[in-house]
């Protein structure tokens, strides 16, 4: 009988292999990147991991391992799902109407007239304050039902005064937020516009278009990747807005202007719900993606209309 020699045994191939030649290929990017994935990952990834608990801070000896129930119970309870819809509200609201303003912020001062970087300065001078001195600022020297700017506006033409807070909670929250970031947009859109050659808008002049065709055909289509960028980023920040509500109105009256990150931070530090709060997180991430994705292909849509 013929001897047949056996075919070596496989060499086992380390897990790592692929990891540290991707390292050695992209050794110059590679530490920030990993250090990026674990500042921002490793966080969320435990927030799940928390989110999967049944954790009182209250009741430690009673927890345990509880899967999905702490997503089930959210959807049973009133209070989450007016945080709920108030987030969604309020971030569309705040997000499209920014965005107009925005726009035509960027649409004044994109023309040159006498005294435009005085106008530029003071229209991002919002932006540059803080979230809390700007919404105190506007609690106690604006919306103020009693000596406040915007009441006495009212009162000087004789209308009656208005307790801001207290009819218009949500409206004046959207106002403040809008106040805030439509600046933000404009300098966004204010950088497409000044990306945008003179001579494309001198051509179109050429042919006899108006300034507002002008406007809708050459200016609005070329600054649709810059209105993506604005709503990406404008949904991600105000879907997490705190200090305006924390400074205002504490999420009143009731519920009415409670969102879901005033709601989480109700749950961990008044009712010591680890878990539940860490759903709350989970699913805020969710529909921050949510959001963003629809608004940008609802901009979208509207864009190649115009075409």
């Amino acid at each position: 009988m013929a001897y047949v020699e056996a075919a070596p045994a496989p060499a086992s191939v380390s897990p790592f292999r692929g990891v540290r030649a991707w390292v050695g290929n992209n050794w110059m990017i590679a530490p920030a990147i990993i250090y990026l994935g674990i500042v921002t990952q490793a966080p969320f990834l435990l927030t799940i991991w928390f989110s999967l608990q049944q954790w009182n801070l209250l009741r430690p000896e009673n927890s345990k391992f509880a899967g999905l129930q702490n997503y089930l119970d959210l959807f049973k309870t009133d209070e989450f799902i007016s945080a709920l819809v108030n987030t969604v509200i309020l971030t569309v609201a705040t997000v499209l109407i920014s965005l107009f303003v925005g726009l035509l912020y960027a649409e004044l001062v994109n023309h040159r007239f006498p005294g435009r970087g005085i106008v530029r300065t003071l229209l991002i001078t919002p932006f540059l304050v803080m979230p809390v001195v700007g919404a105190l600022g506007w609690k106690n020297m604006m919306l103020n039902p009693v000596f406040g700017v915007i009441d006495w506006l009212l009162t000087s033409v004789g209308l009656p005064r208005v307790d801001w807070f207290a009819e218009y909670p949500l409206e004046s929250i959207i106002g403040i937020l809008i106040w805030r970031w439509a600046p933000f947009m404009m300098l966004i859109l204010l950088a497409g516009m000044q990306a945008l050659s003179d001579e494309i808008r001198e051509a179109g002049r050429v042919d006899g278009a108006s300034s507002w065709q002008e406007f809708r055909f050459i200016v609005m289509p070329h600054l649709r990747r810059y209105m993506e960028l604005g709503i990406l980023l404008g949904s991600i920040y105000v879907i997490s807005e705190f200090d305006t509500i924390a400074m205002t109105t504490q999420g009143g009256p009731g519920n009415a202007t409670m969102n879901l990150p005033y709601l989480i931070y109700r749950s961990v530090f008044y009712g010591y719900n680890v878990g539940q709060a860490a759903a709350m997180g989970v699913l805020v991430v969710i529909l921050t993606f949510i959001a963003a994705t629809y608004l940008i292909r609802l901009l979208s849509s509207l864009m190649m209309g115009n075409r």
